[in-house]
């Protein structure tokens, strides 16, 4: 709208009091926009109809076991870290049904599924959580056993990704690669800037449609200081990160220790409820649960999110194939950090820390596999006691 050419890895600058305007464009071209916003005391996911309803003036605090919404200092925007939730909620929902079918006289016939998924735009996506989308991806489009209801909602979405500029107590992305800043899959990358007489946003285009929706909106080239603040605010977020996980050779380390004693120490704490796998934003697993309603007259079949943690989840006649705490644990954590990079060529973790803040006995990831490297480096058995201490406020409120 300024004569600047929008297009693929340029940069431009929108001010604060027109960012309305996006909301605005993407809701004329039918898209339903989901966003940050404050809920039941986090900053969580949610629909969103105005830039109002982003959690400005907001941030928080998190540790293991611990998450604390406060107001932050001035009016930003994106001030915070990941909440409880992720697009795994929208594009892998936790109840599809799968099939429905109807007794008839002759038998029963199958119901059509005829609901068409909502063509979502996401506003405010952190860079740990674009690689968790393509991940996914991996897992769920590609190969022989493509998931068709997760294709359906995913070729429909439109990113809107924010640089981080406030790292999180328990994120950990720089080692995993996938932040502070997003690189691949938005089609808008923004980076909130606020200075003590200018709120702005650098805005770099990820593809096509994002310069077609940057065009309609005022927006200005970004200037070499403009980019340098964006830079800067990024590299200071990559500097202050709650935690460090050191993933050289990882995989073999699992590998090599799957019957180690510290497995017993690392999970003891563990109460096998499954919220690490509810919150991560990869974990994919479900189970199958067919219904039918009072009057035998309507069947249908159910996929709902499931866990590893569960007991029933590896049941077969005879028991569960993972009975213990210790087992399910170690599942889970190689799964993650070894087996993912068997299966589909990349690790199944992203550094967002949500199984270290949102863990009711504040289990640290990146703690445990701390303990174990060293451990093995030592070549002792683990000791009695937890791998690390993580806190007195977590030990003593958890117990």
């Amino acid at each position: 709208m300024t004569g600047f050419p929008a297009k693929i890895g340029s940069r431009a600058v929108l001010e604060r009091r027109n960012l309305q305007k996006l909301f605005d464009v993407l809701s004329t071209q039918g898209y339903r926009i989901i966003g940050p916003t404050v809920r039941d005391g986090v900053i969580a996911y949610g629909e969103l109809s105005s830039v109002d309803d982003l959690p400005a003036g907001w941030t928080d605090e998190q540790e293991g076991a611990f998450y604390r919404l406060k107001k932050g200092e001035g009016n930003a925007l994106f001030h915070y870290g990941t909440g409880p939730d992720s697009l795994k909620r929208f594009l892998y929902p936790p109840l599809v049904r799968l099939w429905k079918a109807r007794r008839e006289d002759s038998g029963f016939r199958i119901v059509e599924e005829n609901d068409e998924p909502p063509k979502y735009a996401f506003i405010g996506v952190h860079p740990c959580d674009l690689h968790a989308v393509a991940i996914q991806d991996k897992v769920l489009m590609t190969g022989e056993y493509a998931d068709p209801f997760y294709a359906l909602r995913r070729r429909k979405v439109f990113v809107v990704a924010v640089n981080c500029v406030k790292a999180g107590g328990t994120c950990f992305c720089v080692s995993m690669k996938t932040g502070p800043k997003a690189t691949a899959g938005f089609d808008l990358a923004l980076t909130e800037i606020l200075e003590e007489e200018r709120h702005y946003l650098v805005a770099e285009i990820g593809s096509e449609a994002g310069a077609s929706v940057l065009r309609e909106i005022p927006h200005k080239e970004a200037s070499a200081s403009e980019q340098a603040a964006a830079e800067e605010a990024v590299a200071e977020a990559a500097r202050r990160m709650g935690r460090v996980l050191d993933i050289t050779g990882i995989r073999d380390l699992l590998y090599e220790n799957l019957e180690h004693p510290f497995w017993d120490e690392a999970a003891h704490r563990c109460l096998t409820c499954g919220n690490c796998t509810m919150v991560c934003p990869t974990c994919f697993c479900t189970t199958v649960e067919d219904v039918t309603d009072l009057s035998g007259e309507v069947a249908a079949r159910l996929r709902r999110w499931d866990s590893c943690f569960t007991g029933e989840f590896t049941y077969i006649h005879g028991g569960s194939v993972r009975a213990s705490a210790r087992s399910r644990y170690r599942q889970w954590l190689v799964h993650k950090l070894a087996a993912w990079l068997d299966q589909f060529g990349t690790l199944g973790c992203v550094g967002c820390g949500r199984c270290i803040t949102w863990c009711p006995v504040g289990i640290d990831i990146t703690a445990v596999a701390r303990a174990l490297r060293e451990k093995k480096a030592a070549g002792l058995p683990a000791p009695a006691g937890t791998p690390e201490k993580q806190g007195d406020r977590h030990e003593h409120a958890c117990r």
